[in-house]
């Protein structure tokens, strides 16, 4: 295991990191190189037995290999002028996206091994992100922006919650738990990037398309996290409308990550939107003991 490294951001003056936005002046940003399931692989229904659970989770990490590859190349496509803070951000940001992905393909293989089929889903976010290869790069940007903000509000979720993972294989959670850290101390690099790509735009007019994408990126991740866990469902033998209903009350009933998310999602539209209007590092510190070799000097 590779020693973590350590991403401090107080690099500039305050008075020029305050055009970035709220970004804590102190935050640091850990590349904790942490890798998980190798000699114990998830079981088929690795979260408390539960083939709901399971799939919704497994829905999300079929994405992650390919969104997060997306999200660093739409952030790095905007690095060009940024003043010392800002590189260093997206430096960390990079590294951590790259373990993620590292592990969550790890993850894909094991659900594979547990007797899923994976390639539907992944052919369909292929399929997505070939849709983006013509568009303006600052659109890829606000997407990532809008998703990033997704990850950010359920990784504080998973962490503030321990009613999402309780009852789940020990390893397989503390993986989860470990991505939630890392989503959390990068959770304003896509939006201090965008920031300052659209520095010469009117705040109307940044106001408007970051809206905008939102909207839209809502409706597909929902409309499509939805259709991916059914599918998975389906694979269990599991189909009609008591799972859809069990599956529904999964995501807004009991944990109810979306019903719970709901207030820091509506906060996106908000003028003064910044990701650290709410600083949720107290969570990181609760929760980062379970990676000792990640937090030592």
């Amino acid at each position: 295991m590779n020693a973590p490294t350590k991403f401090p951001l107080d690099v500039e003056p305050a008075a020029t990191m305050s055009k970035a936005g709220p970004t804590p002046a102190d935050l640091t940003i850990t590349v904790r190189d942490q890798r998980f399931g190798r000699q114990n692989k998830p079981g088929r229904w690795w979260l408390n037995n539960d083939p709901i659970a399971t799939g919704w989770h497994n829905a999300l990490s079929a994405t992650f290999p390919r969104g997060e590859a997306f999200f660093i190349e739409a952030v790095k496509a905007h690095r060009e002028g940024a003043g010392p803070k800002l590189e260093a951000e997206i430096r960390a940001f990079v590294k951590q996206e790259i373990n993620h992905t590292r592990e969550h393909i790890a993850f894909n293989r094991a659900a594979v091994d547990a007797g899923y089929d994976l390639d539907a889903i992944d052919q369909r976010v292929a399929a997505n992100l070939e849709l983006t290869k013509d568009r303006p790069a600052i659109l890829n940007l606000a997407v990532t922006m809008a998703l990033e903000h997704y990850t950010a509000m359920m990784a504080q979720e998973f962490l503030a919650n321990p009613q999402h993972f309780a009852g789940a294989e020990p390893e397989t959670a503390a993986m989860w738990r470990w991505h939630a850290i890392e989503e959390i101390e990068h959770k304003g690099v896509a939006y201090d990037t965008w920031l300052h790509a659209t520095k010469d735009w009117t705040r109307y007019k940044r106001w408007k398309v970051k809206s905008l994408m939102m909207l839209i990126v809502t409706t597909n991740f929902i409309r499509n996290r939805w259709q991916d866990t059914l599918e998975l469902l389906k694979q269990d033998g599991l189909s009609g409308w008591k799972v859809k209903a069990k599956l529904a009350w999964y995501l807004v009933g009991t944990p109810g990550v979306l019903r719970r998310i709901f207030p820091a999602w509506l906060s996106y539209f908000l003028p003064g939107f910044h990701p650290w209007n709410h600083d949720d590092r107290a969570l990181i510190g609760k929760h980062d003991s379970e990676f000792k070799d990640a937090v030592l000097a």
